[in-house]
């Protein structure tokens, strides 16, 4: 059944809808040989290639969460050592949700479903993610009420955050955003050296007691969660 070029791609490969619009207003896809206007539809029996490579038939979606050890880096380059796709299955082809620098560890989403990742990352979207710090000073209550309500980087106000204290160095941090360094370019603007840095939850899938470096699938329940809360459901 014929289907619109954008979907095609989107249930196919990481890329969402949009990202595939972008794709094909560039000229980097083609339907047997020939490059696609937006609004195209195509078939199974079209050979459809994306930047050279060629999109398959439509995989099962899978959901991955890891816990992510620190020293991993989150990229889809399969030539890097100490790569976090090193630490799943590699059955199937699965992309980072995001990412988490190499000394962070915490919840990473690993998927194929494009669009659930375009949901996630996308800026505009405002998706919350937890944190939970450490660093290398006392914490005092003003500094955090300057966490909480936004500070500048680069010329930009961060969104307000949720900043709650756990320890005397440590607390919980929820951002609406994911700009990189961001929490601990945020820390350094008060004075704070973070010590540690781990994620603990992606909207309303948390992390749980899943042991650093291991990995699970997510459970039906969780994947509703997540669509229904990016608005895919």
């Amino acid at each position: 059944m014929p289907e619109r070029i954008n979907k095609f791609i989107a249930a196919r490969s990481q890329w969402s809808r949009r990202q595939a619009d972008e794709l094909i207003a560039r000229g980097l896809v083609t339907v047997n040989g020939t490059p696609v206007t937006p609004g195209a539809t195509v078939t199974d029996a079209d050979t459809v290639t994306v930047n050279g490579m060629t999109i398959s038939a439509p995989a099962a979606l899978l959901y991955l969460m890891l816990n992510k050890p620190i020293g991993y880096i989150t990229t889809t380059d399969r030539r890097m050592s100490d790569n976090v796709l090193d630490l799943v299955p590699s059955t199937q082809r699965l992309f980072p949700v995001g990412r988490l620098d190499v000394l962070s560890s915490g919840l990473l989403l690993l998927t194929n479903d494009g669009e659930l990742t375009n949901r996630l990352t996308h800026p505009r979207f405002e998706h919350e993610k937890e944190y939970v710090v450490e660093v290398d000073k006392t914490l005092t209550e003003d500094k955090l009420d300057v966490l909480r309500h936004g500070i500048r980087l680069r010329d930009k106000l961060t969104l307000p955050a949720k900043v709650r204290r756990l320890t005397d160095r440590g607390f919980s941090i929820a951002i609406r955003e994911g700009k990189n360094r961001q929490i601990r370019r945020m820390c350094e603007y008060v004075g704070y050296n973070v010590i540690n840095l781990r994620r603990t939850r992606v909207l309303s899938l948390s992390l749980g007691n899943l042991t650093v470096g291991r990995w699970r699938y997510l459970s039906a329940e969780e994947i509703t969660h997540l669509r229904r809360d990016t608005g895919l459901l």
